[in-house]
Protein backbone atom coordinates (compact mmCIF):
# COMPACT_ATOMS: atom_id res chain seq x y z
CA UNK A 1 0.00 0.00 0.00
CA UNK A 2 1.37 3.41 -1.02
CA UNK A 3 1.67 5.87 1.83
CA UNK A 4 1.52 9.49 0.76
CA UNK A 5 2.87 12.59 2.47
CA UNK A 6 2.09 16.24 1.83
CA UNK A 7 4.15 19.41 2.24
CA UNK A 8 3.22 23.08 1.88
CA UNK A 9 5.64 25.02 -0.34
CA UNK A 10 5.60 28.76 -1.04
CA UNK A 11 3.75 28.17 -4.32
CA UNK A 12 1.34 25.47 -3.17
CA UNK A 13 0.88 22.08 -1.60
CA UNK A 14 2.70 19.00 -2.99
CA UNK A 15 2.10 15.30 -2.48
CA UNK A 16 4.99 12.81 -2.31
CA UNK A 17 5.34 9.22 -1.18
CA UNK A 18 7.19 7.29 1.48
CA UNK A 19 9.54 4.45 0.48
CA UNK A 20 12.21 2.35 2.25
CA UNK A 21 15.90 3.27 2.40
CA UNK A 22 18.63 0.65 2.03
CA UNK A 23 21.71 -0.57 3.83
CA UNK A 24 20.22 -1.67 7.14
CA UNK A 25 21.31 1.39 9.06
CA UNK A 26 20.01 4.88 9.74
CA UNK A 27 16.48 6.00 8.91
CA UNK A 28 14.39 3.04 7.62
CA UNK A 29 12.39 5.12 5.15
CA UNK A 30 12.39 8.44 3.35
CA UNK A 31 9.97 10.53 1.35
CA UNK A 32 10.35 11.43 -2.33
CA UNK A 33 8.77 14.47 -3.98
CA UNK A 34 9.44 14.35 -7.72
CA UNK A 35 9.06 16.99 -10.41
CA UNK A 36 8.17 20.04 -8.34
CA UNK A 37 8.31 23.03 -10.72
CA UNK A 38 10.47 25.92 -9.57
CA UNK A 39 9.89 27.94 -12.75
CA UNK A 40 7.35 28.32 -15.51
CA UNK A 41 7.83 26.15 -18.59
CA UNK A 42 10.55 27.79 -20.77
CA UNK A 43 8.52 27.71 -23.96
CA UNK A 44 6.86 30.30 -26.21
CA UNK A 45 7.78 33.81 -25.15
CA UNK A 46 9.82 32.39 -22.21
CA UNK A 47 12.00 30.07 -24.34
CA UNK A 48 15.11 32.25 -24.52
CA UNK A 49 14.47 34.35 -21.42
CA UNK A 50 15.59 34.22 -17.80
CA UNK A 51 13.55 31.71 -15.79
CA UNK A 52 10.30 32.97 -14.28
CA UNK A 53 9.37 31.66 -10.80
CA UNK A 54 6.48 29.21 -10.84
CA UNK A 55 3.14 30.87 -10.14
CA UNK A 56 1.13 29.55 -7.17
CA UNK A 57 -1.33 26.74 -7.82
CA UNK A 58 -4.56 25.68 -6.14
CA UNK A 59 -5.11 22.31 -4.54
CA UNK A 60 -2.45 19.63 -4.15
CA UNK A 61 0.15 18.98 -6.84
CA UNK A 62 1.09 15.33 -7.24
CA UNK A 63 4.89 15.02 -7.04
CA UNK A 64 4.96 11.28 -7.62
CA UNK A 65 6.75 10.95 -10.97
CA UNK A 66 9.74 12.64 -12.57
CA UNK A 67 8.70 15.65 -14.62
CA UNK A 68 9.85 16.64 -18.10
CA UNK A 69 13.59 16.91 -18.69
CA UNK A 70 15.51 19.34 -20.85
CA UNK A 71 17.35 16.36 -22.35
CA UNK A 72 15.61 14.90 -25.40
CA UNK A 73 16.15 11.31 -26.48
CA UNK A 74 19.39 9.50 -25.68
CA UNK A 75 22.46 11.58 -26.55
CA UNK A 76 24.64 8.55 -25.83
CA UNK A 77 27.32 10.47 -23.96
CA UNK A 78 27.38 8.74 -20.58
CA UNK A 79 27.14 5.34 -18.91
CA UNK A 80 24.97 6.81 -16.16
CA UNK A 81 21.30 5.89 -16.70
CA UNK A 82 19.77 9.34 -17.25
CA UNK A 83 16.32 8.94 -18.83
CA UNK A 84 14.65 11.67 -20.83
CA UNK A 85 11.04 12.58 -20.04
CA UNK A 86 8.97 14.32 -22.69
CA UNK A 87 7.14 17.55 -21.91
CA UNK A 88 7.43 21.31 -21.78
CA UNK A 89 7.75 22.06 -18.05
CA UNK A 90 11.43 21.16 -17.72
CA UNK A 91 12.53 23.33 -14.78
CA UNK A 92 11.90 21.20 -11.71
CA UNK A 93 13.40 19.95 -8.48
CA UNK A 94 13.24 16.49 -6.93
CA UNK A 95 13.36 16.45 -3.14
CA UNK A 96 14.25 13.41 -1.02
CA UNK A 97 13.94 13.78 2.74
CA UNK A 98 14.26 11.56 5.82
CA UNK A 99 11.22 13.27 7.29
CA UNK A 100 9.44 16.53 6.36
CA UNK A 101 8.60 16.94 10.05
CA UNK A 102 12.30 17.05 10.98
CA UNK A 103 14.12 20.31 11.42
CA UNK A 104 17.49 21.76 10.44
CA UNK A 105 18.85 18.71 8.62
CA UNK A 106 21.85 19.34 6.34
CA UNK A 107 21.00 19.66 2.64
CA UNK A 108 22.76 18.36 -0.48
CA UNK A 109 21.80 19.89 -3.86
CA UNK A 110 22.94 17.83 -6.87
CA UNK A 111 23.56 19.31 -10.35
CA UNK A 112 23.87 16.66 -13.05
CA UNK A 113 26.55 16.58 -15.72
CA UNK A 114 26.44 15.91 -19.44
CA UNK A 115 28.72 18.46 -21.06
CA UNK A 116 26.12 21.23 -20.58
CA UNK A 117 24.10 19.74 -23.47
CA UNK A 118 22.90 16.41 -22.02
CA UNK A 119 22.03 14.76 -18.73
CA UNK A 120 18.95 14.32 -16.60
CA UNK A 121 18.05 14.70 -12.92
CA UNK A 122 15.76 11.66 -13.28
CA UNK A 123 18.57 9.12 -12.92
CA UNK A 124 17.90 6.36 -10.39
CA UNK A 125 21.52 6.86 -9.28
CA UNK A 126 20.68 10.40 -8.12
CA UNK A 127 17.93 9.18 -5.82
CA UNK A 128 18.69 10.62 -2.39
CA UNK A 129 17.40 7.68 -0.35
CA UNK A 130 20.82 6.69 1.00
CA UNK A 131 21.77 10.25 1.88
CA UNK A 132 18.36 10.37 3.59
CA UNK A 133 19.23 7.19 5.48
CA UNK A 134 22.23 9.10 6.84
CA UNK A 135 20.28 12.21 7.81
CA UNK A 136 20.76 14.43 4.73
CA UNK A 137 17.95 16.06 2.74
CA UNK A 138 18.81 15.73 -0.96
CA UNK A 139 17.65 17.78 -3.95
CA UNK A 140 18.37 17.22 -7.63
CA UNK A 141 17.67 20.07 -10.05
CA UNK A 142 17.10 20.47 -13.77
CA UNK A 143 18.27 23.27 -16.04
CA UNK A 144 18.14 24.21 -19.70
CA UNK A 145 20.79 22.51 -21.79
CA UNK A 146 22.76 23.23 -24.94
CA UNK A 147 21.93 26.29 -26.99
CA UNK A 148 18.64 26.97 -25.19
CA UNK A 149 20.53 27.16 -21.90
CA UNK A 150 23.90 28.63 -22.87
CA UNK A 151 23.88 29.82 -26.48
CA UNK A 152 24.62 33.45 -27.37
CA UNK A 153 21.62 35.33 -28.78
CA UNK A 154 21.92 39.00 -29.63
CA UNK A 155 18.95 40.24 -27.59
CA UNK A 156 18.47 37.46 -25.03
CA UNK A 157 19.78 37.17 -21.47
CA UNK A 158 23.10 35.36 -21.29
CA UNK A 159 23.72 32.21 -19.25
CA UNK A 160 20.09 31.12 -19.09
CA UNK A 161 21.12 27.71 -17.73
CA UNK A 162 23.14 29.40 -14.99
CA UNK A 163 20.11 31.54 -14.13
CA UNK A 164 18.15 28.29 -13.85
CA UNK A 165 20.67 27.04 -11.25
CA UNK A 166 20.30 30.26 -9.31
CA UNK A 167 16.50 30.17 -9.30
CA UNK A 168 16.52 26.50 -8.25
CA UNK A 169 18.84 27.36 -5.35
CA UNK A 170 16.56 30.29 -4.43
CA UNK A 171 13.72 27.75 -4.35
CA UNK A 172 15.77 25.61 -1.96
CA UNK A 173 16.40 28.61 0.31
CA UNK A 174 12.69 29.45 0.41
CA UNK A 175 11.25 25.94 0.72
CA UNK A 176 13.68 23.37 2.06
CA UNK A 177 12.73 23.95 5.72
CA UNK A 178 9.28 22.58 4.86
CA UNK A 179 11.00 19.30 3.93
CA UNK A 180 13.05 19.14 7.15
CA UNK A 181 16.16 20.84 5.73
CA UNK A 182 18.25 23.74 7.01
CA UNK A 183 18.58 26.58 4.46
CA UNK A 184 21.67 27.65 6.39
CA UNK A 185 23.47 24.33 5.70
CA UNK A 186 23.31 23.74 1.95
CA UNK A 187 26.09 21.95 0.08
CA UNK A 188 26.06 22.01 -3.72
CA UNK A 189 27.60 19.07 -5.55
CA UNK A 190 27.89 17.82 -9.10
CA UNK A 191 29.93 15.71 -11.48
CA UNK A 192 31.54 16.58 -14.84
CA UNK A 193 29.57 19.58 -16.16
CA UNK A 194 27.76 19.48 -12.82
CA UNK A 195 31.14 19.68 -11.09
CA UNK A 196 31.96 22.63 -13.31
CA UNK A 197 28.60 24.15 -12.43
CA UNK A 198 29.26 24.10 -8.69
CA UNK A 199 32.73 25.59 -9.23
CA UNK A 200 31.15 28.31 -11.37
CA UNK A 201 28.72 29.06 -8.55
CA UNK A 202 31.57 29.04 -6.02
CA UNK A 203 33.24 31.85 -7.98
CA UNK A 204 30.04 33.86 -8.56
CA UNK A 205 29.42 36.82 -6.25
CA UNK A 206 25.68 36.75 -6.91
CA UNK A 207 25.39 33.14 -5.71
CA UNK A 208 27.24 33.29 -2.41
CA UNK A 209 24.13 33.53 -0.19
CA UNK A 210 22.64 30.36 -1.67
CA UNK A 211 25.00 27.65 -0.38
CA UNK A 212 27.60 26.95 2.28
CA UNK A 213 29.85 24.19 0.90
CA UNK A 214 30.89 22.70 -2.46
CA UNK A 215 31.74 19.15 -3.57
CA UNK A 216 33.10 19.10 -7.14
CA UNK A 217 33.50 15.71 -8.81
CA UNK A 218 35.51 15.73 -12.06
CA UNK A 219 34.57 19.34 -12.65
CA UNK A 220 34.56 20.51 -16.29
CA UNK A 221 34.59 24.31 -16.07
CA UNK A 222 32.72 26.23 -18.74
CA UNK A 223 34.13 29.76 -18.67
CA UNK A 224 33.41 30.20 -22.37
CA UNK A 225 34.84 33.49 -23.65
CA UNK A 226 32.18 35.97 -24.71
CA UNK A 227 33.73 36.28 -28.18
CA UNK A 228 33.69 32.51 -28.66
CA UNK A 229 30.08 32.27 -27.50
CA UNK A 230 29.05 35.00 -29.95
CA UNK A 231 30.93 33.38 -32.84
CA UNK A 232 29.24 30.04 -32.12
CA UNK A 233 25.79 31.65 -31.76
CA UNK A 234 26.09 33.56 -35.02
CA UNK A 235 27.29 30.45 -36.87
CA UNK A 236 24.38 28.38 -35.55
CA UNK A 237 21.86 31.05 -36.54
CA UNK A 238 23.41 31.24 -40.01
CA UNK A 239 23.15 27.46 -40.36
CA UNK A 240 19.48 27.75 -39.39
CA UNK A 241 18.95 30.53 -41.93
CA UNK A 242 17.68 33.06 -39.37
CA UNK A 243 18.88 36.20 -37.64
CA UNK A 244 20.78 35.60 -34.34
CA UNK A 245 17.92 37.15 -32.38
CA UNK A 246 15.11 35.88 -30.19
CA UNK A 247 12.63 36.53 -33.00
CA UNK A 248 14.77 34.68 -35.52
CA UNK A 249 15.71 31.67 -33.42
CA UNK A 250 12.20 31.31 -32.02
CA UNK A 251 11.11 30.24 -35.50
CA UNK A 252 13.52 27.28 -35.36
CA UNK A 253 11.94 24.16 -33.86
CA UNK A 254 13.54 22.48 -30.89
CA UNK A 255 14.38 19.38 -32.94
CA UNK A 256 15.95 21.43 -35.75
CA UNK A 257 18.05 23.46 -33.30
CA UNK A 258 19.21 20.30 -31.55
CA UNK A 259 20.25 18.77 -34.88
CA UNK A 260 22.22 21.88 -35.82
CA UNK A 261 23.81 22.00 -32.37
CA UNK A 262 24.85 18.35 -32.63
CA UNK A 263 26.45 18.91 -36.02
CA UNK A 264 28.29 22.03 -34.83
CA UNK A 265 29.70 20.26 -31.76
CA UNK A 266 30.56 16.91 -33.36
CA UNK A 267 33.88 15.65 -32.04
CA UNK A 268 36.60 14.70 -34.52
CA UNK A 269 40.42 14.69 -34.45
CA UNK A 270 40.69 18.44 -35.02
CA UNK A 271 37.72 19.46 -32.89
CA UNK A 272 38.93 17.29 -29.99
CA UNK A 273 42.20 19.21 -29.96
CA UNK A 274 40.26 22.49 -29.95
CA UNK A 275 38.05 21.22 -27.12
CA UNK A 276 41.09 20.30 -25.03
CA UNK A 277 42.69 23.70 -25.66
CA UNK A 278 39.58 25.90 -25.44
CA UNK A 279 37.01 23.87 -23.53
CA UNK A 280 33.42 23.17 -24.49
CA UNK A 281 31.70 25.60 -26.89
CA UNK A 282 28.48 25.63 -24.85
CA UNK A 283 28.57 26.30 -21.13
CA UNK A 284 28.73 29.19 -18.65
CA UNK A 285 29.91 32.30 -20.49
CA UNK A 286 32.16 35.02 -19.05
CA UNK A 287 29.52 37.61 -19.93
CA UNK A 288 30.52 40.60 -17.77
CA UNK A 289 27.24 40.26 -15.88
CA UNK A 290 26.71 37.07 -13.89
CA UNK A 291 30.30 36.09 -14.62
CA UNK A 292 32.40 39.26 -14.80
CA UNK A 293 35.63 37.23 -14.95
CA UNK A 294 36.71 33.62 -15.24
CA UNK A 295 36.03 31.32 -12.30
CA UNK A 296 39.72 30.90 -11.53
CA UNK A 297 40.24 34.68 -11.52
CA UNK A 298 37.29 35.04 -9.14
CA UNK A 299 38.67 32.39 -6.80
CA UNK A 300 42.07 34.10 -6.81
CA UNK A 301 40.27 37.32 -5.90
CA UNK A 302 38.83 35.59 -2.82
CA UNK A 303 35.27 34.92 -3.99
CA UNK A 304 33.94 31.87 -2.14
CA UNK A 305 36.95 31.74 0.21
CA UNK A 306 34.64 31.19 3.19
CA UNK A 307 33.13 28.07 1.61
CA UNK A 308 34.71 24.64 2.26
CA UNK A 309 35.47 22.75 -0.96
CA UNK A 310 36.11 19.10 -1.76
CA UNK A 311 37.47 18.62 -5.27
CA UNK A 312 38.90 15.66 -7.17
CA UNK A 313 38.81 13.54 -10.29
CA UNK A 314 39.13 9.97 -11.50
CA UNK A 315 42.49 8.80 -12.82
CA UNK A 316 41.43 8.00 -16.39
CA UNK A 317 38.33 10.06 -17.10
CA UNK A 318 38.70 10.16 -20.90
CA UNK A 319 40.52 6.90 -21.61
CA UNK A 320 37.28 5.28 -22.81
CA UNK A 321 37.46 7.53 -25.90
CA UNK A 322 40.53 5.59 -27.02
CA UNK A 323 39.09 2.11 -26.55
CA UNK A 324 38.40 -0.19 -29.50
CA UNK A 325 39.00 1.01 -33.06
CA UNK A 326 40.20 4.46 -31.98
CA UNK A 327 42.92 2.92 -29.85
CA UNK A 328 43.98 0.47 -32.55
CA UNK A 329 44.39 3.33 -35.03
CA UNK A 330 46.96 4.92 -32.73
CA UNK A 331 49.36 2.06 -33.44
CA UNK A 332 50.27 3.83 -36.67
CA UNK A 333 50.75 7.27 -35.11
CA UNK A 334 54.25 8.06 -33.80
CA UNK A 335 54.18 8.91 -30.09
CA UNK A 336 55.70 12.35 -30.66
CA UNK A 337 53.06 13.24 -33.24
CA UNK A 338 50.28 11.98 -30.98
CA UNK A 339 51.45 13.96 -27.97
CA UNK A 340 51.96 17.07 -30.07
CA UNK A 341 48.37 16.81 -31.32
CA UNK A 342 47.26 16.51 -27.70
CA UNK A 343 49.13 19.68 -26.73
CA UNK A 344 52.32 18.25 -25.21
CA UNK A 345 55.29 19.92 -26.86
CA UNK A 346 58.89 20.79 -26.03
CA UNK A 347 60.21 20.40 -22.51
CA UNK A 348 56.69 19.89 -21.13
CA UNK A 349 56.46 16.59 -23.03
CA UNK A 350 59.66 15.18 -21.56
CA UNK A 351 58.71 16.23 -18.03
CA UNK A 352 55.20 14.79 -18.40
CA UNK A 353 56.44 11.47 -19.80
CA UNK A 354 58.94 11.11 -16.97
CA UNK A 355 56.16 11.63 -14.42
CA UNK A 356 53.79 9.23 -16.21
CA UNK A 357 56.14 6.45 -17.24
CA UNK A 358 53.87 3.84 -15.65
CA UNK A 359 50.98 4.83 -17.94
CA UNK A 360 53.19 5.21 -21.04
CA UNK A 361 54.24 1.57 -20.65
CA UNK A 362 50.60 0.51 -21.09
CA UNK A 363 50.49 1.71 -24.70
CA UNK A 364 49.58 4.77 -26.71
CA UNK A 365 45.83 4.47 -26.16
CA UNK A 366 46.20 4.53 -22.38
CA UNK A 367 48.74 7.34 -22.62
CA UNK A 368 46.49 9.41 -24.88
CA UNK A 369 43.57 8.87 -22.52
CA UNK A 370 45.63 9.98 -19.54
CA UNK A 371 46.87 13.11 -21.35
CA UNK A 372 43.33 14.17 -22.27
CA UNK A 373 42.14 13.31 -18.75
CA UNK A 374 44.89 15.38 -17.19
CA UNK A 375 44.43 18.39 -19.43
CA UNK A 376 40.62 18.44 -19.15
CA UNK A 377 40.07 17.26 -15.57
CA UNK A 378 42.93 16.29 -13.25
CA UNK A 379 45.19 19.33 -13.71
CA UNK A 380 42.31 21.57 -12.66
CA UNK A 381 42.26 19.99 -9.18
CA UNK A 382 45.61 21.36 -7.92
CA UNK A 383 45.03 24.56 -9.95
CA UNK A 384 41.77 25.31 -8.14
CA UNK A 385 43.37 24.44 -4.80
CA UNK A 386 46.19 26.89 -5.52
CA UNK A 387 43.74 29.57 -6.69
CA UNK A 388 41.95 29.38 -3.32
CA UNK A 389 45.11 29.94 -1.31
CA UNK A 390 44.34 29.37 2.37
CA UNK A 391 40.61 28.74 1.85
CA UNK A 392 39.45 25.38 3.29
CA UNK A 393 40.02 22.83 0.51
CA UNK A 394 40.30 19.03 0.47
CA UNK A 395 41.59 17.04 -2.50
CA UNK A 396 40.92 13.46 -3.55
CA UNK A 397 41.74 11.08 -6.41
CA UNK A 398 39.44 8.25 -7.43
CA UNK A 399 41.84 5.51 -8.49
CA UNK A 400 39.94 2.24 -8.10
CA UNK A 401 40.00 0.52 -11.52
CA UNK A 402 36.62 -0.50 -12.90
CA UNK A 403 36.05 -4.23 -13.05
CA UNK A 404 34.77 -3.66 -16.60
CA UNK A 405 37.33 -1.26 -18.13
CA UNK A 406 40.35 -1.88 -15.93
CA UNK A 407 40.82 1.80 -15.13
CA UNK A 408 39.00 4.57 -13.22
CA UNK A 409 36.90 6.09 -15.99
CA UNK A 410 34.56 9.08 -16.20
CA UNK A 411 31.40 8.67 -14.08
CA UNK A 412 32.73 5.64 -12.16
CA UNK A 413 32.82 7.54 -8.87
CA UNK A 414 29.18 8.69 -9.01
CA UNK A 415 27.52 5.49 -7.69
CA UNK A 416 30.13 5.34 -4.92
CA UNK A 417 29.23 8.92 -3.94
CA UNK A 418 25.52 8.03 -3.80
CA UNK A 419 26.22 4.57 -2.28
CA UNK A 420 24.02 2.94 -4.91
CA UNK A 421 26.15 0.06 -6.20
CA UNK A 422 22.98 -2.05 -6.21
CA UNK A 423 21.44 0.30 -8.78
CA UNK A 424 20.63 -0.41 -12.44
CA UNK A 425 23.17 -0.39 -15.30
CA UNK A 426 26.03 -0.78 -12.84
CA UNK A 427 28.00 -3.63 -14.41
CA UNK A 428 28.62 -1.78 -17.70
CA UNK A 429 30.39 0.95 -15.73
CA UNK A 430 31.93 -0.79 -12.72
CA UNK A 431 31.99 -4.46 -13.65
CA UNK A 432 30.66 -7.24 -11.43
CA UNK A 433 30.88 -6.92 -7.65
CA UNK A 434 32.25 -3.38 -7.20
CA UNK A 435 33.57 -2.96 -3.64
CA UNK A 436 30.81 -1.90 -1.27
CA UNK A 437 33.38 -1.02 1.40
CA UNK A 438 34.77 1.67 -0.93
CA UNK A 439 31.28 3.08 -1.45
CA UNK A 440 30.87 3.25 2.33
CA UNK A 441 34.07 5.32 2.52
CA UNK A 442 33.31 7.68 -0.38
CA UNK A 443 29.68 8.20 0.59
CA UNK A 444 30.52 8.42 4.28
CA UNK A 445 33.03 11.21 3.67
CA UNK A 446 30.42 13.06 1.60
CA UNK A 447 27.87 12.77 4.42
CA UNK A 448 30.46 13.99 6.91
CA UNK A 449 31.31 16.96 4.70
CA UNK A 450 27.68 17.94 4.12
CA UNK A 451 27.02 17.62 7.84
CA UNK A 452 30.15 19.27 9.30
CA UNK A 453 32.00 21.06 6.49
CA UNK A 454 34.98 18.70 6.83
CA UNK A 455 35.17 15.35 4.94
CA UNK A 456 37.37 13.74 7.58
CA UNK A 457 40.82 13.70 6.01
CA UNK A 458 43.72 16.13 6.14
CA UNK A 459 43.05 19.53 4.60
CA UNK A 460 45.23 20.34 1.57
CA UNK A 461 47.89 22.97 2.17
CA UNK A 462 50.75 24.01 -0.08
CA UNK A 463 51.83 22.72 -3.46
CA UNK A 464 52.50 19.17 -2.21
CA UNK A 465 49.64 18.78 0.23
CA UNK A 466 47.70 15.71 1.34
CA UNK A 467 45.30 13.99 -1.09
CA UNK A 468 42.81 11.25 -0.22
CA UNK A 469 43.25 8.44 -2.77
CA UNK A 470 40.17 6.25 -3.17
CA UNK A 471 41.38 2.77 -4.04
CA UNK A 472 41.71 -0.47 -2.16
CA UNK A 473 42.99 0.37 0.34
CA UNK A 474 41.99 4.03 0.66
CA UNK A 475 44.94 6.11 1.81
CA UNK A 476 46.24 9.64 2.26
CA UNK A 477 49.13 10.51 -0.05
CA UNK A 478 51.39 13.55 -0.18
CA UNK A 479 51.46 15.26 -3.58
CA UNK A 480 49.22 12.68 -5.27
CA UNK A 481 48.77 15.01 -8.26
CA UNK A 482 52.52 15.33 -8.89
CA UNK A 483 52.12 13.61 -12.28
CA UNK A 484 50.23 16.62 -13.69
CA UNK A 485 52.70 19.25 -12.50
CA UNK A 486 54.17 19.70 -16.00
CA UNK A 487 50.74 20.95 -17.12
CA UNK A 488 50.29 23.55 -14.37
Amino acid sequence: MIEYVEVQTAAGRVRGRWRPTTGGRGAPRSAAFLGIPFAEAPIGDLRFQAPVPKAPWDGVLDALEFAATAQRGDPGVTLIPEPSVEGDSTLNVNVFTPDPAASALPVLVWIHGGGYFAGSPASPWYDGRNFNRDGVVTVSISYRLGFDGFGWIEDAPSNRGVRDWLLALEWVQQNIAAFGGDPGRVTIAGQSAGGGAVLTLLGMEKAQHLFHGVYAISGALGDVAASRAEKFGRALATAAGVAPTVAGLSTVSENRLLALQKKATQLGPSSMTAMIDEGLPLGPVVDGDLLPRSTRESLRAGVGADKPLVIGAADDEFTMAFEGAAGKALRWVPQGVLLSRLGLRGSIRAEYLAANADVARLGKARLAGRVVTDRMFRASVPRIAADRGDAPTWLYRFSWPSGHFGFAEHCLDVPFFFDCLDGPSMEALAGPNPPQELAVEVHGAAVTFVTTGDPGWTRHEGEAGIVRVYDQPTREVVDAYASVRALL
